[in-house]
C-alpha cells in the first residue's frame, strides 16, 4: 500500500506526491503557496474545506485568502466562535446572541443577570485577545445525531439542538470544540484561534459590534459606517419573530412539523401588507404637500418589482392614481456598457442608464406631458420601443423602481420635498441559532437563481459565476445611498427560504462537480438542508415570494 498522494495545487500548478494524510495546512508549505492575505481555506475538488482537512487520495487544491468571500465567512465563522466563548469565560450564565451583518460589522447583544456595559465588554475583549494568543485549535468532533443533540441540550443550548433534530437527512452532525467550549458551525473553521490576527469589539446602539478585517484590505478593520435606519428595520423584525415565537430556523421547522405553517405565513404576509399601507399612506400625506415622485432602490432580487406593484394597488386604494416605470427600460444598448475594473460589462452602474433620456422623461411626465416609453430587449441588448404611451394628471404619483432610484445624480434637478424615496432588501431576520445568522446575500442569492432558471433561461452556474460582479456593483453604486431612504422595506418573510427550497434544490444539483462554482452551489445545498419544505399551495397569489417561484397574480 503507497504511502504518498498526488495531489494537483492550483495555486503553483504543481503536482507533487505528498504523505497521506497530510492536512491542507501542511501542504500550503509543502507547495509554497504564497497569498496576498492571510490563507483560511482552501478548495478541493471544487468543494471548500478546512486547512485541517487531510488527504487520502488524489486532489486538486486551491487555496483562497480573506479576500475571498468564502476564506472571510471562515475567518468571521471562527471570530465569533472566540468571542462566544470569551462571553462564556467571562460572564458566567450570559448567553450571547449574533444577530446580522450591520455598520459593516456583525451586531450582537449578550443577555445577562448582570447588566453589560463597556467594562463587561472590555473584559470579553481582554479575554479573546488571550483566548487567540494561546493558540488553542479549533475541534471537529463527528457524532450522530442524538447524541450531539443530547450534548447541546445538557449544555442548555437549546437552539443548536431544535435545529439539529429537525433539519432533514441528519444521521451524523458536526460539533465543534475550543478548549472546554462546545458550539455548532454550519462551516469551515480557522485550524487555530491564533489565526485571528485582527478584531474589535465596540458599543454599539443599544448592543455590540463585532469588527471584522476589510475584505478589499484585510490589514485593516472595517470602518463602522452608521446604519441606523437597517438597523431599526431589524429591530422590529426581530421583536416580530419574539413575538411569533419564531427566534430561530428550529422553531419555524417546529411549527411546520405540528401544522403550524398555515398560520404563521398569514401573519407574515399581513405584517408585509400593513407595512405597505403604512407607507402608502405616508405617500399620500406628503402628496397632499407636493410630493410627485416615489423612487424605489435595492439590490437585486430584493423583490422591488411586485413591493411596486402592492404599493401601487394600495395607492388606488388611497384615492391617488400611480404611474409606475422601471429603470431597466432606460439601459442603454448592450455593446455601450461601461467596464468595470476587472473588464466587465458592469451592468449595476449608474451609467449603463440613459441618463439624459430618463431626466427628460421624467420632466415631461410631471409637465402632464405625453412620452412613450422605451422597452429594453434583454435577448438583443438593445433598446426598443412599442408605442407605450405614458401620462400623469393632477391626481398622479410617479412610482420609479430600479437599483438606482435613491442615486441623487439620478434625479438630481427634482427638489426633495417632491420626492419620496423607499429602500427595499431582503433583510433576513430569522437565524439558524444563535450564533449563525442567515446572510440577507445568501437570501438574496437563492431568490435570483430560482428566478433566472425559471423566467431567464440561466442556470445556477450561470447566475452563480455573476454574483460577485453584482455584489461589487451593489457595494458601490446601491449600499452608500441606502440611508439616504425615507423607510426601508424588509421583503423577506419568516417562511420563505423553507418555501424556496424545493425551487432551488434541482437548479443548484445541475452544477457540475468539475466546474469552480460547484463550490458555492454545494454550499447553498448544504444549508437549505436545514430547512424543512413548504408546498406552494400554502403562499398567496399576491406574495412577494411569487416574483421568483412564480404563480403571482401580478404580471410583470
Amino acid at each position: 500500500m503507497t504511502d504518498t498522494v498526488r495531489i494537483h495545487c492550483l495555486n503553483t500548478n504543481e503536482y507533487k506526491d505528498v504523505r497521506v494524510g497530510s492536512s491542507l495546512e501542511e501542504l500550503i508549505e509543502v507547495f509554497g503557496v504564497k497569498k496576498p492575505y492571510l490563507i483560511a481555506n482552501a478548495k478541493v475538488n471544487n468543494k471548500t474545506e478546512s486547512l485541517t482537512y487531510q488527504v487520502y487520495r488524489p486532489r486538486r487544491v486551491e487555496y483562497v485568502d480573506i479576500s475571498d468571500s468564502s476564506a472571510m465567512r471562515t475567518y468571521v465563522r471562527s471570530l465569533c466562535f472566540v468571542l462566544s466563548k470569551a462571553v462564556d469565560d467571562t460572564l458566567p450564565d450570559a448567553e450571547v446572541y449574533i444577530e446580522h451583518a450591520v455598520s459593516r460589522g456583525y451586531y450582537f447583544h449578550i443577555e445577562s443577570n448582570v447588566e453589560v456595559g463597556e467594562k463587561e465588554l472590555m473584559a470579553v475583549k481582554k479575554r479573546m485577545q488571550e483566548i487567540i494568543d494561546a493558540d488553542i485549535p479549533f475541534i471537529q468532533v463527528e457524532e450522530e445525531i442524538a447524541e450531539v443533540v443530547k450534548l447541546f441540550r445538557e449544555n442548555g443550548m437549546k437552539d443548536k439542538a431544535l435545529l439539529l433534530e429537525t433539519s432533514d437527512d441528519l444521521l451524523y452532525a458536526r460539533y465543534s470544540k475550543l478548549d472546554n467550549y462546545i458550539d455548532y458551525y454550519y462551516g469551515c473553521l480557522l485550524p487555530s484561534s491564533a489565526y485571528l490576527h485582527l478584531f474589535d469589539v465596540v458599543p454599539y446602539n443599544g448592543g455590540f459590534l463585532l469588527v471584522v478585517p476589510n475584505r478589499q484590505n484585510p490589514v485593516e478593520l472595517e470602518p463602522v459606517i452608521p446604519q441606523q435606519k437597517l438597523l431599526k428595520v431589524y429591530r422590529e423584525h426581530l421583536e416580530f419573530l419574539k413575538i411569533s415565537k419564531l427566534d430561530n430556523v428550529g422553531d419555524l421547522n417546529k411549527a411546520i412539523r405540528t401544522n403550524k405553517i398555515s398560520e404563521i405565513i398569514q401573519v407574515s404576509e399581513a405584517y408585509q401588507a400593513n407595512e405597505i399601507a403604512d407607507i402608502a399612506k405616508e405617500i399620500t400625506e406628503r402628496y397632499n404637500d407636493g410630493l410627485r415622485v416615489v423612487l424605489i432602490s435595492g439590490p437585486s432580487s430584493s423583490g422591488k418589482t411586485t413591493f411596486r406593484k402592492r404599493l401601487e394597488v394600495q395607492l388606488y386604494v388611497n384615492r391617488l392614481k400611480p404611474v409606475g416605470i422601471s429603470l431597466d427600460d432606460y439601459f442603454i444598448d448592450r455593446d455601450l456598457t461601461p467596464l468595470d475594473e476587472f473588464g466587465e460589462k458592469d451592468y449595476e452602474s449608474l451609467y449603463a442608464i440613459d441618463l439624459d433620456l430618463f431626466e427628460n422623461q421624467i420632466i415631461t411626465l410631471l409637465n402632464e406631458e405625453e412620452i412613450e416609453l422605451p422597452s429594453y430587449n434583454f435577448v438583443t441588448g438593445k433598446r426598443e420601443f412599442r408605442n407605450r404611451r405614458l401620462v400623469m394628471d393632477k391626481k398622479s404619483v410617479l412610482i420609479v423602481e430600479g437599483i438606482h432610484a435613491l442615486n441623487p445624480k439620478l434625479t438630481e434637478h427634482i427638489a426633495r420635498d417632491k420626492k419620496y424615496m423607499i429602500y427595499v432588501s431582503a433583510l433576513t431576520s430569522i437565524s439558524l441559532d444563535n450564533h449563525n445568522w442567515i446572510p440577507p446575500a445568501d437570501n438574496r442569492l437563492l431568490r435570483r437563481i430560482v428566478r433566472d432558471n425559471r423566467y431567464r433561461g440561466y442556470s445556477a452556474r450561470d447566475t452563480i459565476s455573476r454574483w460577485d460582479s453584482v455584489r461589487r456593483g451593489e457595494e458601490k453604486w446601491i449600499f452608500p445611498y441606502q440611508e439616504n431612504a425615507d423607510v426601508m422595506f424588509n421583503s423577506a418573510m419568516i417562511y420563505e427560504l423553507a418555501a424556496i427550497r424545493r425551487h432551488a434544490e434541482p437548479v443548484l444539483q445541475q452544477v457540475p462537480r468539475v466546474v469552480e462554482e460547484y463550490s458555492e452551489a454545494y454550499r447553498l445545498l448544504k444549508f437549505l438542508r436545514y430547512f424543512n419544505y413548504i408546498a406552494d399551495r400554502e403562499l398567496p397569489p399576491t406574495s412577494l415570494l411569487r416574483e421568483f417561484l412564480g404563480g403571482s397574480s401580478f404580471r410583470y
